[in-house]
């Protein structure tokens, strides 16, 4: 008794016909059918995007440790570097000549 027999499938699809038409129909499901297909392809982005973040999660971890010393090749400390040339910088007093100025 819980289940639909043929007949009220028949009945159910009658009255869609009749309050829809025949032309609405096909266009409703076609809409439907892109519907289902654009919630699946975002469902799937939204569990990319969750694995790339679990994966960046992982290699951030690791970035946060500092990389010992004996396994940096090729460089130097940064208290052997000679520091730049210092240029000595002269003020200017009096920019203008004093013959041009105006009282």
């Amino acid at each position: 008794m819980g289940g639909l027999s043929w007949w009220h499938w028949l009945i159910i699809i009658a009255v869609f016909i009749v309050l829809f038409g025949a032309k609405r129909l096909p266009d409703a499901a076609r809409s439907v059918g892109r519907s289902l297909r654009i919630l699946k392809s975002e469902v799937g982005a939204m569990h990319d995007d969750e694995q790339a973040k679990r994966a960046a999660t992982e290699t951030d971890l690791t970035a946060a440790q500092p990389t010992p010393t004996a396994q940096i090749v090729g460089q130097t400390p940064l208290a052997a570097t000679p520091p730049p040339p210092v240029t000595p910088v002269v003020p200017v007093v009096n920019p203008v000549p004093v013959d041009e100025r105006r009282p």
